[in-house]
């Protein structure tokens, strides 16, 4: 059997390995033996040169991935203010010592800013940010 056939079949059995395992990194190592396994067949360099391609396409892999990395956004799912903030809702009625707002179907502990007083009646509002579980809003003028 060619040996670029057995980087490129190795490669190959290492992504299919990818899918069962969690993590990422055997995509890496799985896509440079692919490709050393296509430098090889195309030219059968010396082992110590194939070692070095492997590594070398290996490192660049690896290199791409971190930069990928570096470039995603922060991931906001399951972020407190994922999704709240900038929504409108109802102030309810004082019915305790904390006030609580309705958004959506969900009832939320809330505060007011500080320049803002506690009205007296049920008032539209705007989430303005989230501290811990108490949303912080302001009356909608």
């Amino acid at each position: 059997m060619e040996p670029g056939l057995i980087w490129i079949l190795g490669g190959l059995l290492l992504l299919i390995a990818e899918l069962g395992l969690p993590g990422i990194f055997l995509l890496w190592i799985g896509l440079a033996a692919i490709g050393t396994g296509i430098v090889v067949l195309l030219a059968l360099p010396p082992f110590p040169a194939v070692v070095a391609i492997f590594l070398g396409l290996l490192a660049a892999a690896i290199a791409l991935a971190l930069r990928q990395k570096g470039r995603r956004p922060a991931s906001r799912v399951n972020a407190p203010d994922a999704g709240l903030v900038g929504r409108h809702g109802m102030l309810l009625p004082m019915e305790g010592p904390e006030l609580r707002v309705r958004i959506g179907d969900s009832d939320w502990p809330a505060r007011l800013p500080a320049d803002v007083k506690v009205p007296e009646a049920p008032l539209r509002v705007r989430v303005e940010g989230v501290a811990g579980t108490v949303l912080v809003v302001r009356p909608i003028a």
